[in-house]
């Protein structure tokens, strides 16, 4: 009788630790899947941005050439990731490995950490058009998700990224009344150019 009354009350404390645990053990299981489900969704807007800019600028390629589509990234490119900035009530950005707009494309300590990593990976033969990262980080302002895209040099942005040689005589007179501290030029196809980054704040 004693035995059987010992056995019930072990299960029933079992039992009660086992429902404990679970209830700790679901808002870890939230957290995840809401940290996945912020990834998809930068993924998706890095998408949206890339393929919006990538269209504008083939467009005005098309039209007036490498001058034109100077344009683009001066105006086109800060107009769309203002837009999805907005709209998500995010921070959407570009960063550069060297900078044509210091007051645009500077990469702060943590993005540079990360270009310094895609570079890293890349050495090992992983390939830019599918690097990504993200990380929680916890700052003065608060914990966010930090999300990088990185961007590889394709041979079309020699153009205007290229060295001396290969940035005709009209680009070069543009860039330098556009950008007079210009720095980015001299890459080579197969460099990482940069990357989008995203910055989405998250709720206590």
């Amino acid at each position: 009788m004693n035995t059987i009354i010992l056995r019930q009350t072990l299960t029933t404390a079992l039992l009660g630790l086992t429902t404990v645990t679970m209830l700790h053990a679901a808002p870890a299981s939230d957290e995840t899947a809401d940290i996945q489900a912020r990834v998809a969704a930068a993924r998706q807007t890095t998408g949206e941005f890339l393929h919006q800019l990538g269209g504008t600028m083939k467009k005005e390629m098309q039209a007036g050439g490498p001058v034109a589509a100077l344009t683009v990234c001066q105006d086109a490119a800060p107009r769309i990731a203002n837009r999805l900035s907005l709209e998500k009530g995010w921070k959407v950005t570009r960063v550069g490995t060297r900078v044509r707009n210091p007051m645009l494309g500077t990469p702060d300590a943590w993005e540079q950490k990360v270009l310094k990593a895609f570079e890293e990976r890349a050495s090992k033969g992983e390939k830019y058009r599918d690097m990504v990262y993200y990380e929680v980080v916890d700052e003065p302002a608060g914990k966010s998700l930090r999300f990088m895209k990185a961007i590889g040099v394709a041979p079309q942005c020699l153009a205007c990224h290229g060295n001396s040689g290969q940035i005709a005589g009209p680009v070069r007179a543009r860039l330098e009344a556009l950008y007079p501290h210009d720095r980015a030029v001299g890459y080579k196809v197969g460099d990482l150019r940069g990357a989008v980054s995203i910055k989405q704040p998250l709720e206590d």
